[in-house]
């Protein structure tokens, strides 16, 4: 597997960092404080991680995680991921990015309006939709019985072929969501979101961060996307 650049360093981006140097993966990390500022994160990666700028990260790999708030992205050249497969792990939280009329008037899914702009990126949703420490939990070898899925949206076919591949080298089933028109399917309080993954659905909101993960087989993931229904993004406050 070639290098795989990841752009943020936060819960998920250092999930996904950790599962990529398991599969044997090298990474180059970056953020939006420096390199210096990692140093001891790519001490505990081991010698398969490395540190460098964003425009580093997004030059080594040809897949480049975005794991940023949905606010930061447009700090990031547009011209930086040009012709790239980009994982994309954004989600819109108003509490956090404030609140976003495209967004709020469902004129756009949250990736649409990432890919506004990064034109030019294969740009392809995943990763948004579990919660961080349930990461570790579920990842498994290819054909473990016990494997859990992910869903997986883009429009363009060949990034997303390599966005899917890349998952299921780290550790699980990737599942075609469509476009990522389609992709709120899997957004914040959707049916395929965070909630799929818990041991126990009935776990109250104060306590997923802390709850276990249950396997999530791509069966069960597919029927939770082909029911899901949009959800009133303006009436989100969360």
């Amino acid at each position: 597997m070639p290098t795989l650049g990841i752009i943020g360093t936060g819960n998920i981006g250092a999930a996904i960092a950790r599962l990529a140097v398991n599969a044997g993966i090298s990474v180059v990390l970056s953020n939006s404080r420096g390199p210096e500022t990692l140093a001891s994160f790519v001490s505990e990666l081991g010698p398969l991680a490395s540190a460098g700028t964003i425009e580093q990260s997004a030059a080594a790999g040809d897949v480049v995680v975005l794991s940023v708030p949905l606010t930061a992205h447009t700090a990031i050249p547009t011209s930086l991921f040009e012709g790239k497969a980009v994982l994309d792990t954004t989600n819109y939280y108003p509490f956090r990015d404030g609140r976003v009329s495209e967004l709020d008037e469902e004129r756009l899914t949250t990736s649409e309006l990432v890919l506004r702009h990064f034109q030019g990126a294969g740009l392809t949703k995943a990763f948004n939709n579990i919660l961080a420490h349930h990461i570790p939990q579920l990842a498994r070898p290819s054909g473990a019985p016990d494997r859990t899925a992910l869903p997986v949206a883009g429009n363009d076919v060949s990034a997303k072929a390599k966005v899917m591949a890349l998952i299921d080298q780290l550790g699980f089933d990737a599942v075609d969501a469509g476009t990522l028109g389609e992709s709120w399917r899997f957004e914040p309080e959707a049916a395929a979101y965070t909630r799929l993954y818990l041991a126990d659905p009935a776990t109250p909101d104060d306590r997923m961060l802390e709850a276990p993960a249950g396997t999530v087989p791509a069966e069960r993931l597919t029927e939770a996307l082909q029911r899901a229904e949009p959800v009133r993004v303006a009436a989100r406050t969360f």
